[in-house]
């Protein structure tokens, strides 16, 4: 693996090391929010920023990676794969997801690395403890690719068995074909029946998002030890997780996952582990109930 990259501070020319999150559009994004957390709490002198690119200015803002002062940055919608090109070197797991949401440059060349599945795991972790000792059959909902990561994380983590269950069935069933072994696909229409056996359902479809369409399930079938998972967070409470609160399951929501896949790149970054607190939940939590997409 690439070594960590150092932060340094030019003095002469007051150059502080700096790194954003780059997409379209991206006025959404919260992670300005959580590395300024970080950097403040910890005291690093640098900064985080959203950097706003639609696709043809893509290969130019990549240039710039390396050149004054900005050290790096998380990439978002469209912009994944085509950062997946853009690399000279990948980490494994990069690799085997064709996607690339954190870049930096080592010695000229440029880097990148996927956290989605050690932000998956990292939250599953927190919010829903050994889990891995439960979980023997995973119900993926959705076959885009939030799915393939959060399919690479369970297979890693020794889950059994994997159903993926999509409105689109030939998708599903591509996607089950890469990863073979005991992962399988299902039509929507066996979802009910399969409910009955599964330990953990993940949603990673946009379904329950705000001005999507909600994400209608009867989770009756599920045992009472299920966990149920949306990659979703905003709302906070997505329609299928206050379904699940209602039957007394084990809730895993998503801005967990958001948190935790931010910490890998603030490493790499500026050269220190963050943590993921209440405090720095309480403030995203805050920050997406003011600006009224919460609740909806």
């Amino acid at each position: 693996m690439a070594p960590i990259a150092k932060v340094s501070r030019d003095m002469s020319r007051h150059v502080w090391p700096r790194a954003c999150v780059v997409g379209w559009p991206i006025a959404h994004s919260r992670s300005p929010l959580i590395h300024s957390y970080w950097l403040k709490s910890l005291g690093i002198d640098g900064s985080y920023d959203r950097v706003a690119a639609p696709p043809l200015e893509f290969a130019a803002f990549v240039e710039g990676i390396g050149k004054g002062g900005l050290i790096g940055a998380n990439v978002t919608i469209p912009h994944k794969e085509a950062a997946f090109a853009a690399c000279d070197w990948v980490t494994a797991h990069a690799a085997d997801l064709g996607a690339v949401n954190t870049l930096w440059r080592d010695n000229g060349k440029l880097c990148g690395d996927n956290t989605d599945v050690a932000g998956f795991l990292a939250n599953l972790d927190e919010q829903a403890p050994r889990w891995r000792e439960r979980v023997h059959c995973a119900i993926v909902l959705g076959a885009g690719g939030a799915a393939r990561a959060i399919m690479r994380g369970l297979i890693s983590s020794g889950v059994e068995r994997i159903i993926i269950v999509n409105r689109t069935f030939d998708r599903a069933d591509r996607l089950a074909l890469q990863f073979g072994g005991a992962t399988r696909a299902a039509p929507w229409s066996a979802l009910p029946r399969l409910l009955a056996n599964a330990d953990l359902l993940v949603n990673t479809s946009s379904l329950g998002m705000v001005d999507q369409p909600a994400l209608e399930i009867d989770l009756a079938p599920l045992n009472a030890r299920a966990i149920v998972a949306d990659i979703v967070y905003i709302p906070l409470e997505t329609p299928l997780l206050a379904a699940a609160r209602l039957r007394d399951l084990c809730v895993v929501e998503g801005l967990g996952m958001l948190l935790h896949q931010a910490a890998p790149g603030f490493e790499r970054w500026f050269g220190v582990r963050p943590i993921v607190t209440q405090e720095l939940r309480a403030l995203i939590e805050e920050d997406i109930r003011r600006s009224g997409e919460g609740k909806k």
